[in-house]
């Protein structure tokens, strides 16, 4: 199986080491990050720093400014965490391909806390009145004019062979947030998807399109949600928990108003990507199989991701079910050149095996899958990433 390592231009940039040691763990591709949102990411071997604190979301090559010119919604340039003048990704790809990795881009789309902070009206807006600065609401055209345009300009970086489209649909409430208090009432699924519902203009309309009035539904989500604020958390998963919480009518609204708008977003962009890039260029979407989630694995029906893209990008990491639940639903629809990645975390700090790389990947593919996606070679240790050689020379 073809496998690709995760990276950040700042784990290449400053380490005259790290393309080669890249290409020695056996990977033949790096998905490399041109478009990222802030994080603060360790960089174990580098020789100039051990922390990078990427202060907000931030293009990680030189934008351009005709392409920009008169929005008001434009990316933000990196600050000092993205080294090498104006082109960290564009330098950062050019060491990798010189160590003989094919390079492709990493483009993550709605999640942006700048573009919230700076511009309240992008935000999803909760049944509470809550703001998300973090999530942009896609159903919002200036929002959705935005990411596609963003995505064209940050999938097609000089070089690149394909890119990973990462958040092409709904963000919502989870969120990974600087100092975050939010786990002394722990959300299910179910619980999190209320949470996540939107209720700005945009989205009000739409559901008045469903046949649902936007304020009448805002009170039937608190009230749903009520019981588990008292009771200290949920953890009812699936849509049916969906259902019962909401009802089978409102739920079933919401999420045909959600799909429709995800959809828009994810023909937009792969539309804009394609027209940008040369033949061959692969496109995919980080997705998620059951429609109603959301977050950097976008939900998808897999039938119509398949119809737009070359495959998916899927998370595979907690076991045989877990890759069974999400590769399962792509067979079906499959095509002969269909990609289904499974996407693997060989960070044992961060919840992953790199012991049993093989035989998940192994398990990954008897179901399906035909790539693999390592996360996250800058993050992983020396140790994790000796294991990650040996499992995958394991694996021919």
């Amino acid at each position: 199986m073809r496998a690709s390592a995760f990276l950040y231009p700042w784990d290449v940039l400053g380490d005259p080491e790290a393309a080669a040691r890249t290409a020695a763990l056996g990977v033949r591709q790096v998905t490399l990050a041109s478009a990222y949102h802030s994080t603060r990411a360790l960089t174990p071997r580098h020789p100039g720093h051990r922390i990078v604190t990427a202060e907000h979301a931030a293009v990680l090559y030189p934008p351009d400014a005709d392409r920009w010119a008169g929005r008001d919604l434009r990316p933000y340039p990196a600050g000092d965490w993205a080294p090498a003048g104006d082109d960290p990704y564009g330098r950062a790809a050019a060491a990798l391909a010189g160590a003989g990795l094919e390079v492709h881009t990493w483009v993550v789309l709605a999640h942006n806390s700048r573009l919230g902070a700076e511009h309240p009206d992008t935000s999803v807006v909760n049944a509470y009145g809550d703001r998300y600065p973090w999530a942009p609401c896609i159903a919002r055209p200036a929002v959705r004019d935005h990411l596609t345009a963003l995505a064209a300009e940050a999938a097609v970086r000089p070089g690149a062979a394909g890119t990973e489209l990462e958040s092409c649909g709904w963000y919502g409430f989870a969120h990974l947030h600087a100092h975050d208090k939010v786990g002394g009432v722990a959300l299910g699924d179910a619980a999190q998807y209320l949470m996540s519902l939107c209720f700005c203009p945009d989205c009000r309309d739409g559901y008045a399109a469903h046949g649902l009035d936007a304020g009448e539904l805002a009170a039937l989500v608190r009230r749903a949600l009520e019981p588990v604020w008292s009771a200290g958390g949920s953890d009812a998963a699936g849509w049916p928990a969906v259902e019962k919480l909401l009802g089978a009518g409102p739920a079933a609204a919401t999420l045909a108003w959600r799909t429709r708008a995800a959809r828009a977003l994810q023909e937009a962009a792969v539309g804009a990507v394609r027209a940008a890039a040369p033949p061959g260029f692969r496109v995919l979407l980080h997705a998620d199989p059951a429609p109603y989630r959301c977050g950097a694995n976008v939900g998808v029906d897999a039938g119509h991701l398949l119809g737009v893209a070359d495959g998916a990008v899927l998370p595979c990491t907690g076991g045989p079910a877990a890759r069974e639940a999400v590769l399962a639903p792509f067979g079906p629809h499959r095509r002969e050149d269909t990609v289904l990645a499974a996407n693997l975390t060989v960070v044992s700090g961060m919840g992953g095996s790199p012991a049993t790389l093989a035989a998940d990947a192994a398990h990954a593919a008897s179901l399906g899958a035909t790539e693999l996606r390592l996360y996250h070679a800058g993050l992983a240790s020396d140790a994790d990433l000796r294991t990650v050689t040996e499992q995958l020379a394991e694996l021919g």
